[in-house]
């Protein structure tokens, strides 16, 4: 059985403990560019997930009842259209190469869903996520309903099917753990590149470049984002995108950036100095942002919470900004005064983590369930998650602050896979420290 067919009899056993039923999960559809021009095809992260099929026109149908399915609905074969747009597995190939029970053409979904649906007590599938899906199946329970003179029921339940999926995913497998490391080598290399290859008088958009043959020249197959390549200022933007701004001797350039290989995304940072020498300031708070992405790294381990690398981050940057004054202790008082009442959160306004898989924010909750009374308690962390580790300080230029911050934004991030005893990082070969970074540029 491959590792698709296993996922689907997975999901097929969790719809079982739910009572049973059929569920729906089509993959994206095209989207038009502009004129007759698409953007590059991306199939859905649910339907690859248990399937492995990447063509578009296509919608799995798993039945959980006295007898478990997963079925296909595909685009067929049609010479005339492979000239123009190639290879078309068709539903006969399609089944045999993937390890369904049966697969049908698209155009037959309408006939045989309703067949498919009869008497099933629920239908689980992505509620609310498309308005065309919505219509579609509300088609298919009328034509299901019609038939209650002769005996026939229709799903009286519905459920989200990513409720199940979501869970699922977040416990990633030894085959996704293998595909992101080897994403992660790519990013790094990538990153590696752009340290070596970038001077004062080059602009943002070379750097991209340079990230972006490295990503294709390795087998990936896109960015997983777009990339972040911003310099002097531009740094304090957290979204800012690779734009035209020139390098400029003396100032810093923060790259976020990482490639997607076979549907699974990588998520790196890493900032440096154009020149390849950081000035005092720069490596000053350089060092309180490494410092607390390695205090997060030592609370990322099975048994702590999600939230728990986050605070540890947080109280590190904090003493950080009242040691140099990015925070003026006669106003704010103490360390736990400015926990407190955060206002660290002028420097480092976002979280330190998010989870990452086949989509860079990855699907799964970050807390438990509880009751509607209470508040829902941060999730602890087990063997098989993978999160990023991110904390950064950004200064914009503020009365009160030092001069010699102003403009200086830092974010340092690694990919970090849950083990049995702590975490590994993936992004391990991407330059960190100031050595190491140095070093890297000295051999440009």
């Amino acid at each position: 059985m491959n590792v698709y067919a296993k996922r689907r009899a997975a999901l097929l056993a969790r719809m079982q403990v739910q009572g049973g039923g059929v569920a729906i999960i089509p993959t994206a559809p095209e989207v038009m560019r502009n004129a007759d021009a698409d953007y590059p095809y991306r199939h859905d992260s649910y339907f690859y997930y248990l399937t492995g099929f990447t063509e578009p026109e296509a919608t799995l149908v798993l039945v959980a009842g006295t007898k478990q399915q997963a079925i296909l609905f595909c685009r067929e074969k049609n010479m005339e259209r492979e000239i123009w747009d190639g290879y078309r597995y068709g539903p006969a190939a399609a089944k045999e190469e993937f390890g369904f029970d049966a697969a049908h053409a698209i155009d037959q979904i309408d006939v045989e869903l309703p067949k498919l649906m009869t008497n099933m007590p629920t239908l689980f599938y992505a509620l609310g996520s498309d308005a065309k899906l919505d219509a579609r199946i509300q088609n298919w329970l009328s034509g299901v309903r019609a038939q209650i003179r002769a005996g026939i029921s229709a799903p009286a339940a519905a459920m989200d099917v990513r409720v199940l999926l979501n869970e699922m995913r977040l416990i990633k497998d030894a085959d996704e753990i293998a595909i992101m490391q080897r994403a992660a080598t790519i990013s790094a290399h990538a990153h590696t590149r752009a340290m070596r290859c970038a001077k004062a008088g080059l602009r943002e958009y070379h750097l991209d470049a340079e990230l972006l043959h490295e990503f294709r020249r390795h087998g990936s197959q896109f960015p997983a984002y777009g990339s972040i390549v911003a310099t002097g200022a531009n740094a304090c933007v957290l979204h800012y995108r690779a734009g035209n701004t020139e390098l400029r001797d003396g100032d810093l350039v923060l790259i976020d950036a990482g490639c997607e290989l076979d549907s699974y995304a990588s998520d790196i940072t890493r900032t440096f100095p154009v020149n390849g020498k950081f000035s005092g300031p720069q490596k000053t708070l350089y060092e309180i942002v490494l410092a607390a992405q390695q205090s997060a790294i030592a609370a990322t381990k099975p048994g702590l919470r999600f939230i728990d690398g986050h605070d540890a981050a947080v109280k590190v940057l904090s003493q950080g900004m009242l040691d140099t004054g990015l925070l003026d202790k006669n106003k704010v008082g103490t360390l736990d005064d400015v926990l407190a009442k955060g206002d660290y959160r002028h420097f480092y306004m976002h979280r330190t983590g998010h989870w990452l898989g086949m989509d860079v924010h990855d699907v799964g909750d970050y807390r438990d369930a509880a009751p509607a009374s209470e508040e829902k308690p941060w999730r602890t962390l087990e063997a098989g998650m993978v999160l990023t580790i991110e904390p950064g300080i950004y200064v914009r230029p503020t009365e009160g602050v030092p001069e010699e911050f102003w403009n200086i934004g830092i974010r340092i991030e690694d990919d970090a896979l849950v083990t049995a005893d702590g975490c590994r990082l993936l992004t391990h070969e991407a330059p960190k420290t100031v050595a190491e970074i140095e070093a890297v540029m000295r051999d440009r």
